[in-house]
């Protein structure tokens, strides 16, 4: 990445979770992260849960050139957003990975609008504008730690389908690390979560 270049990072907010425990809401409070309104125009790459198409290093250019939005929604209210709308030609799936937030911590595919951003950057080439979301969370980098395999697996796969065969061969072997996955989160990511909702207990809603 070009040395100061700073990367659009974006989320469609519709709603759906709790804005005090929402960590693109966080993000948003800090600077890292702009809140669009549903269904406004996106022209980078979009982190869709009905995507069919899978990100790779094939996406960076447009990561570069327009940014990377994430869609907020519940996986239970899917069916109240108007997916057409979103539509770009742009829309990808993550790759196989572990979430660390606390709520979700080990389980795979359950990851925070900030583990999929950070994530996909990651897997781009973009480690360096990754980091500073992560850095938000006490649980960041555990993130890195327990997806290190996976994410240097797709990291150095040349393509689409490459990216797509390395999480086939993790998921034959069985190599998803779990021997690097503890039972229980780290102590501080749950306490930091309660600390952050105590502070912004009387959040202002954010301009969109």
């Amino acid at each position: 990445m070009e040395k100061g270049r700073r990367i659009k990072v974006a989320m469609w907010d519709f709603g759906h979770c709790d804005p005090k425990r929402c960590t693109g809401r966080k993000l948003a409070r800090e600077g890292k992260i702009r809140l669009i309104k549903p269904y406004k125009k996106f022209s980078g790459v979009i982190l869709s849960p009905l995507a069919t198409k899978t990100i790779s290093c094939e996406d960076t250019n447009i990561i570069l050139e327009h940014g990377i939005c994430v869609i907020d929604c519940s996986w239970a209210r899917l069916e109240e957003i108007n997916f057409g709308k979103l539509h770009n030609g742009n829309e990808r799936i993550l790759p196989l990975l572990i979430a660390a937030n606390s709520v979700n911590y080990g389980k795979p595919m359950k990851l925070t609008c900030v583990e999929a951003i950070a994530a996909s950057l990651i897997i781009c080439g973009l480690q360096e504008a990754a980091n500073p979301l992560l850095e938000s969370f006490g649980w960041g980098p555990e993130f890195i730690r327990i997806n290190q395999d996976l994410l240097e697996g797709y990291l150095n796969a040349e393509n689409e389908q490459e990216v797509i065969d390395a999480q086939a061969q993790f998921q034959e072997t069985g190599n998803m690390q779990q021997q690097n996955v503890p039972t229980f989160p780290p102590a501080d990511s749950s306490e930091e979560e309660e600390e952050e909702e105590e502070n912004n207990e009387e959040e202002p809603e954010q301009d969109q």
